[in-house]
């Protein structure tokens, strides 16, 4: 049971985003920028450091439907996703996305863990001075994602299937369009019905 009185029947922040509209809007503008506005890191690439983070806060919701997003832009691959958390090194990626979860593994733990030699290993590997910076900022990000999701003890439902609709949807439209109906009922002074699970399907 969430901490605080949260609309009915949203999933993990989707609760705390309908309830405080004023901060839903930054935030969702943050995750369209980082991990789905056009940027030589592929969405896929920028959406598996979100789940890897995420998978190391042990935070379910926030990795399991991060995870689907990125699956669903790797043409539906959810076992690299899971290959991706459980052991990244022997995972079938890239040395350049390797080299950037080395870094954001490192910003999970406190961002003085980051030493020059891991950004300069990602350099090596081909990560432009952007891609260095948006993987700090993703990892950083998904830290106060993935609590401020757990501090509130949002619903989150085990059934990985609702998420894999979900995140063929956010990977289409983006977080910015996705969430905007449940910004807009609040505004209405309108409580989100509870969701069927097509409903649930319908963005991050």
């Amino acid at each position: 049971m969430p901490h605080i009185q949260l609309p009915e029947g949203l999933q993990g922040i989707r609760g705390p985003m309908a309830f405080r509209p004023e901060t839903a809007k930054p935030l969702n503008e943050l995750a369209e920028t980082l991990l789905h506005a056009p940027n030589s890191l592929p969405p896929g690439d920028r959406e598996l450091i979100a789940t890897y983070v995420s998978y190391l806060n042990d935070c379910y919701f926030c990795q399991t439907v991060h995870g689907a997003i990125a699956a669903a832009h790797l043409d539906g691959d959810e076992v690299l996703v899971k290959r991706v958390k459980a052991d990244f090194q022997h995972a079938d990626i890239s040395p350049k996305l390797k080299a950037l979860l080395v870094i954001a593994s490192k910003v999970q733990k406190g961002g003085k863990h980051v030493t020059a030699a891991d950004v300069e290993a990602a350099r090596l590997e081909g990560a432009t001075d952007i891609e260095i910076h948006d993987t700090v900022l993703i990892a950083a990000a998904f830290c106060m994602y993935n609590r401020y999701v757990d501090g509130l003890a949002t619903w989150q439902p085990q059934d990985e299937a609702l998420y894999r609709e979900r995140g063929k949807k956010t990977a289409r439209e983006g977080y910015v369009q996705v969430s905007r109906e449940y910004i807009n009922q609040i505004k209405q002074n309108k409580q989100p019905e509870p969701q069927t699970p097509e409903l649930q399907s319908q963005g991050a």
